[in-house]
């Protein structure tokens, strides 16, 4: 039976007791804390590349191309932006703040909307807070658990509108400051590369930036990430990897619990960590296909959007600490 309200779960985040327990078995896994991957820069300046000039591309191509071309193509290089951008959120490319975040604004350049520092801000949140409502924009608005339900038609309509959900979930994120410098800074240079693309190429090829941005947020085989992450399908396991054939050109940003357990450690190594420690993450449910997901998320009627973990309990993290407590933990 679908679920209408979230699993409440009286306890702190699980990641920080994971990494706790993890590092007292494995202590050998303190090699991949704090690793940085600068090579991560040359994939963002090719993957930024291509994009732009499969854009060109289709500047005088007709739409029945430019459509498909973007759905099928254009949302795979989106979603090796995604991986990029969240790295570069973590601060896991360089080791200076400045040029990790000159990083993310090179690599949003290509996604049509400004998103990146956006992101670092409300991400942040998600690791410290996970599933404490009025922290946590990745946890689905409570409008949005009622609206959709378990329709299938409408959870849909959702994914297909996710980007537009998203942004607008934030505004409940009010402990946050949504506006400074390096916001602007996002937003000149964004819409600076989205107006060139359209004053020298054409709408075509602004068109095919578009549905590969909208799409790969959402309603194609790589949305399949948005519920892979956190949605419960094995109840009540709150977090999900994902080892399918997308992973690699997807910077395994699939690797979720990995991830959650050791945010210091740049994406390369992520299946490093799983394989040193296969206890952790081999014996609890993990997903091998996006596309199958969207497909049971959207047709299963025992899935609905209420399907996530919510909590209150802060486990006493400042509001603006430091995202990593793999690193504080094996300092300890």
């Amino acid at each position: 039976m679908a679920r209408t309200e979230f699993l409440f779960d009286k306890n702190q985040e699980p990641h920080l007791a994971r990494t706790k327990e993890i590092l007292a078995k494995h202590p050998e896994m303190r090699k991949f804390i704090g690793k940085k991957n600068p090579w991560s820069f040359l994939v963002i300046l090719l993957s930024v590349s291509v994009q732009l000039g499969m854009a060109w591309f289709m500047r005088d191509k007709p739409l029945y191309i430019v459509i498909p071309a973007a759905w099928l193509f254009g949302t795979l290089v989106n979603h090796c932006f995604i991986g990029l951008v969240h790295d570069a959120s973590h601060g896991l490319i360089f080791r200076g703040k400045f040029w990790n975040d000159l990083a993310g604004l090179i690599v949003n350049s290509p996604m049509l909307i400004p998103s990146y520092v956006s992101f670092k801000k409300y991400h942040m949140k998600h690791h410290a807070f996970q599933g404490v409502y009025e922290l946590d924009a990745d946890l689905p608005a409570k409008w949005e658990v009622k609206a959709v339900k378990n329709i299938w038609y409408r959870k849909m309509i959702w994914l297909a509108f996710f980007p537009l959900i998203q942004s607008v979930r934030t505004a409940r994120v009010r402990e946050v400051a949504f506006f400074d410098g390096w916001v602007l800074a996002n937003w000149i240079v964004t819409f600076a590369v989205d107006f060139a693309v359209a004053y020298f190429w054409g709408w075509h090829s602004i068109i095919y930036i578009a549905v590969a941005f909208w799409c790969g947020f959402g309603l194609s085989i790589v949305g399949g990430r948005l519920i892979q992450e956190h949605f419960m399908v094995a109840e009540p396991q709150e977090t999900y990897s994902y080892y399918g054939w997308l992973s690699l050109p997807s910077m395994h940003v699939g690797y979720h619990n990995e991830h959650h357990d050791f945010p210091s450690c740049a994406w390369n190594y992520l299946p490093k960590i799983r394989k040193a420690a296969p206890e952790f993450y081999n014996n609890i449910k993990y997903h091998t296909s996006w596309g199958l997901l969207v497909l049971k998320f959207i047709f299963d009627k025992n899935m609905s959007l209420a399907n996530r973990v919510e909590r209150r309990e802060r486990g006493g993290v400042a509001l603006d600490a430091e995202v990593i407590p793999d690193v504080r933990i094996a300092e300890a």
